[in-house]
This record gives structure tokens, C-alpha cells and sequence, in this order.
């Protein structure tokens, strides 16, 4: 009896995974790390789907059907970061994955942004950084990694309104093994700058918000900052700052305007394997309906444009079966 039955579960096709659409996916800050080598698009966010304490990860071949969620970073007792865990980054640099990601202690000290590593994408992600490498006593968060011309790592950040009322975004270097800060961190410019942003009331407290830089490198060698902060209506704006210099510590100049407007922002760009250039945010930016949302871009002049919604064509349901990824 035990061998036929063995036999019976043996003959059965292993499962299929359910794949999700981007509209069935709660995510904020979303993140798209191409890999091109395995052909698999990683997208990584905030939002814990999988309601533990760390940070979840999918995985796509074709920007539209999407495996997971799966585990890829989960923080023991005796991590520094207990709470938050916000806007991870996922950054290839000699040979290993470094994420880049937010999180707040469970009592005393800052919110700032640590780096961990892996030697694959999916993970484990394992502590890197010995704690936060935004400066100790600032409150900080959303650093993303930028290699200038001369190879050296920076990392920019945003030093928060909770803080210092008018939100700012800074810069530091970083040692070449990603491992601490070194040095003074830089203010590049402050929320203040921006003639379209409004402050926003979180509770009783008001300020002028700083989120989610990203860098960008023209083909005129000037480098092409995006931006989040709240505009009008208490809507979440994305803009783009500029520093023609091309060096990261400026002088930038901040656009006066933004260049998405409809309650969106946290934006990143990555190329598909098809090389089209794809901006991605969240949007709306209200709880619980926020979304990934990927748009196609056009980089005339050395600014960007958005064009079009990339995916605009998926508003069906979902595909039930499908060959399971790698």
C-alpha cells in the first residue's frame, strides 16, 4: 500500500506559483533590480508582506507576472534595527548585492540607513555595516549608492524634516568596501529650494520632506537627481534636481517643477533587457493602495520626461499557471 501510494504522490506535477499582477502587489518604494545574466527583473519595496521583520522580495521575467513574495532579509534580536525597515536598495558592486535600507532601533538613538550583503540577489541578505552609516545623531533615511568618476562610493540620503524642519539631502563618502561612512556628510540642497513643495502635517508636526533620491548620469556628463517631497493639495510629487558640474557634492540645481504630480513618488530607474529606459514610483501614495507603477521615459536635453505607462496594457486578471522561475 505504502509503495503505490508513494508512487502515486511521485507521478504528481510539483505546484505551480500563483503569480501576481503589479495591481494585486502592496508595495512603497519600489525598487527593480535587473539581472541580466539569469534574465530576472527583483523588485524590493517597503511594506512586509509576509509580516516579519525584515524585507521580502519578487521576482519576473517580463515586468508584468510576479513570483513571490519570498523572504530575503529577516532581522534577529540582537540587530540595531527593530523597526521600520523602509526602502530597500539593491545594488550590484564588486561581485556581491548590497542593500541599502532603512530602519529605526527599538528605543534609544536615530532612524538611519545600513547596508547589508549577499552573494545572490534572493539573498540572505546578511548585516554589512556595523549599524547605521548616516551620520549617529542625525535622523535619516532612503540612502542610495552613487559611484562618481574617480570609483569612489557615496552614499546620499535624506537628512529628515523631523529634525531640522526643512528636510534636506546630503551626501557622504563611503569606504570602498561599503562597509562605514567616512568623513562629513554634505548638504546637496533643502526642501526649501523646491518652490512647488508645501510643508506636510504628520500628527501635530509640520515640515518641508525630503524622500527616495536617486542619480542619474546624462550623456553630457551632468548628473540627474530624482526626488520626492509633498506639493499642493498634500499631494506626493516627484521632481528631479541637476548638477551640471557632474560631481555629486554640486552646486545642484533644483527644478520648479515637478515631473510627476498625481500623489506618486519614491523614484528609481532601471533599463529593461529590451533597453528601454523605465522610471518607477508608488502610487497613490495613501495607505493601502499604493502600487508599483513603471513608466517609460525620454531623456531629450538632459532632463527627463515621462512618456508612457510601461505596463499600461495589464489590467486583466491575473496568470493562474506558469513555469516557476529559477
Amino acid at each position: 500500500m505504502w509503495i503505490f501510494l508513494a508512487l502515486i504522490f511521485a507521478a504528481e506535477p510539483a505546484s505551480v506559483p500563483t503569480l501576481k499582477i503589479l495591481d494585486e502587489i502592496r508595495i512603497r518604494d519600489p525598487f527593480v533590480l535587473p539581472v541580466k545574466e539569469t534574465g530576472i527583473y527583483y523588485l524590493y519595496g517597503t511594506g512586509r508582506p509576509l509580516d516579519e521583520p525584515g524585507f521580502d522580495a519578487y521576482k519576473s521575467t517580463d515586468l508584468k507576472h510576479w513570483e513571490g513574495p519570498f523572504p530575503v532579509f529577516r532581522s534577529d534580536k540582537d540587530y540595531w534595527g527593530q523597526k521600520d525597515f523602509w526602502a530597500p536598495e539593491v545594488h550590484l558592486y564588486k561581485g556581491r548585492y548590497y542593500m541599502f535600507a532603512t530602519f529605526s532601533p527599538k528605543s534609544d538613538g536615530y532612524r538611519g540607513t545600513a547596508i547589508l550583503v549577499a552573494d545572490r540577489p534572493e539573498g540572505p541578505f546578511v548585516p554589512h555595516s556595523e549599524g547605521p552609516v548616516t551620520p549617529p545623531d542625525w535622523a535619516a533615511l532612503d540612502g542610495t549608492l552613487f559611484i562618481d568618476d574617480e570609483a569612489q562610493p557615496w552614499m546620499v540620503f535624506c537628512h529628515e524634516w523631523e529634525q531640522i524642519g526643512d528636510g534636506a539631502i546630503c551626501a557622504i563618502r563611503l569606504s570602498e568596501d561599503l562597509a562605514r561612512s567616512e568623513g562629513a556628510p554634505a548638504t546637496l540642497f533643502h526642501a526649501s529650494a523646491a518652490v512647488w513643495v508645501n510643508g506636510a502635517e504628520f500628527g501635530n508636526r509640520k515640515g518641508l520632506i525630503t524622500d527616495g533620491p536617486w542619480l542619474h548620469r546624462n550623456q553630457d556628463g551632468s548628473l540627474l537627481m530624482l526626488w520626492s517631497s509633498f506639493g499642493k493639495d498634500r499631494q506626493y510629487m516627484t521632481a528631479t534636481a541637476r548638477s551640471a558640474s557632474g560631481k555629486i557634492i554640486g552646486p545642484w540645481a533644483v527644478s520648479s517643477s515637478a515631473i510627476f504630480e498625481k500623489d506618486g513618488g519614491h523614484a528609481m530607474l532601471f533599463q529593461s533587457f529590451e533597453g528601454t529606459q523605465v522610471l518607477s514610483l508608488h502610487q497613490p501614495n495613501g495607505k493601502p493602495k499604493e502600487r508599483a507603477k513603471f513608466f517609460t521615459v525620454d531623456f531629450s536635453n538632459n532632463e527627463i520626461r515621462l512618456k508612457a505607462p510601461l505596463l499600461s496594457e495589464i489590467t486583466g486578471s491575473r496568470q493562474k499557471e506558469t513555469t516557476s522561475l529559477p
